[in-house]
């Protein structure tokens, strides 16, 4: 008879312990952490992503993002995804670093999984915006080098029965948004198209619509952020999240009222004014 193999888990793997997978990893693996890498001399020029937005509707949240990374004035790629499912209800997007916000996300991810399989129970939208908040806090060292994070967090909450927003600074700092909310280089201009676009009783695709909008004004002023792409038939990713669950809108549809808006700023450049009460 063969010798038992010694390629069997660590007891580690197989003791219970913590509900966060950050935690367990930080003991068994520290290094495979962003955040616990040695942070790079000089400055680095890397990818960049911008710039997300969300805003909720009656039945949920809407949470959109375009598909430019640049690498100083240089457009390093033209179909970055920025936008993905956190779990069944919840959705995250990030501005930033793109290598470093992929690998968070894909994090954040595992976390939530985690703890969902160790307490057979999901965590509390609260609970997710915290757990997203400590990833961030533990890639402090990274953002003081210019290798920055900051995500956009939203999900639907059984318990208030709608959408909620969070938005984050590099150091962990948490703060729940009202209504709308933008990162990234074009926030200040995708915000300022959501004041005058957005209504509380919007329908789900009147709501595309205003956040598409919004994309759009932000890559009229941001260079950063990538307007529609008509030729390439490359648009924003657009997730939907509800009582549901998480959904991304088909390409096609997204495209349709993408056509939609190009059409309209052909006969107003500027875009949908907002009616006067």
């Amino acid at each position: 008879m063969s010798r038992p193999s010694d390629s069997r888990l660590p007891a580690s793997f197989l003791t219970p312990g913590s509900s966060s997978f950050a935690d367990f990893l930080a003991q068994q693996s520290p290094e495979l952490l962003p955040g616990r890498r040695t942070p790079p001399s000089g400055q680095v020029d890397v990818p960049h992503g911008t710039t997300i937005v969300a805003a909720t509707f009656p039945d949920g949240v809407i949470m959109a993002g375009d598909r430019r990374a640049t690498m100083g004035n240089v457009i390093a790629q033209r179909d970055i995804e920025k936008v993905y499912p956190a779990d069944e209800f919840s959705a995250v997007g990030f501005a930033g670093t793109a290598g470093l916000g992929v690998e968070m996300v894909r994090l954040f991810q595992v976390e939530l999984e985690h703890y969902e399989k160790i307490e057979g129970t999901t965590l509390s939208i609260d609970g997710k915006a915290n757990r997203l908040a400590t990833l961030i806090r533990g890639n402090l060292s990274m953002a003081m080098q210019g290798l920055a994070v900051v995500p956009l967090f939203a999900g639907f909450d059984p318990q208030a029965v709608g959408g909620r927003i969070f938005s984050y600074d590099v150091a962990g700092g948490r703060y729940e948004e009202t209504a709308f909310h933008a990162v990234g280089s074009g926030s200040l201009f995708a915000r300022g198209s959501l004041k005058k676009l957005y209504r509380e009783n919007l329908s789900e695709r009147e709501c595309v619509m205003a956040v598409i909008q919004s994309l759009y004004d932000a890559a009229d002023d941001d260079s950063a952020t990538g307007g529609p792409d008509l030729t390439r038939r490359i648009f924003p990713i657009v997730a939907v999240v509800t009582a549901d669950g998480f959904r991304r809108l088909p390409d096609a549809d997204v495209g349709a009222i993408a056509d939609e808006v190009v059409a309209g700023r052909m006969q107003r450049p500027d875009g949908p004014a907002a009616q006067l009460i």
